[in-house]
């Protein structure tokens, strides 16, 4: 039975893409190219990361985002950023009676302003910084374990990626949600590990109430 839900950040609740807009601006380099750029790494299995390195060699994303911040223009999304489903999603399912979370690979900062957009709408709020662990290393997952009020196999974790966050929840003995949106959930859509490690496929989180019920059901 699944009774939790704990969601990733970027391209699961975020639209990433005027963040990432901002960082080909503080670069220097034009939008398109960044995108271009970010998408051709990401589909060679690399981390994304090193497509800032591609444009500026050494480049230190901790440092750059405390430049940022200093000259005025830190990290930030609202709730324009978000993608329309979220709000109507958690709404349907805290009506099912599940527990839900978010945490992902973000800031102190970032977790802040989660909190702000978030407030009574989920149980908890983790980030990588706030536990000293990031994914996809399981000591990550093997926290949202146990923050959560329930045994692992009864935590879905829904995520844009396979390498990042479905691969090792499930690694963790969580079940999955992989939802196509955003460059990963694009350009992974057809890895053959999409079908055979994710427990639920979504085009949409709004599909999330009507699947978690049919999996429960199947359950009893």
């Amino acid at each position: 039975m699944i009774r939790a839900v704990v969601f990733d950040v970027g391209e699961c609740l975020i639209d990433e893409t005027r963040e990432y807009g901002t960082w080909a601006d503080w670069l220097g380099v034009p939008r398109h190219t960044f995108a271009a750029m970010f998408g051709a790494v990401i589909a060679q299995g690399r981390d994304y990361r090193e497509t800032f390195q591609e444009f500026r060699p050494g480049f230190d994303l901790y440092k750059e985002r405390e430049k940022r911040a200093a000259a005025g223009k830190p990290e930030y999304f609202g709730e324009e950023d978000l993608y329309s489903d979220v709000r109507p999603a958690l709404a349907q399912l805290r009506a099912d009676g599940l527990w839900l979370g978010i945490a992902g690979n973000q800031t102190v900062r970032a977790g802040g302003i989660l909190r702000e957009l978030f407030t009574g709408d989920v149980d908890l709020i983790g980030t990588s910084d706030d536990w000293g662990a990031s994914k996809p290393d399981l000591a990550f997952f093997t926290r949202v374990a146990e923050v959560v009020p329930f045994t692992s196999d009864e935590v879905l974790y829904v995520g844009d990626r396979l390498d990042n966050d479905i691969r090792p929840a499930a690694a963790a003995g969580m079940k999955t949600a992989l939802i196509r949106r955003g460059p990963w959930g694009t350009i992974q859509r057809h890895d053959p590990e999409a079908d055979s490690i994710s427990t639920i496929r979504l085009d949409s989180l709004g599909e999330l109430s009507e699947k978690i019920a049919k999996l429960n059901a199947e359950e009893r």
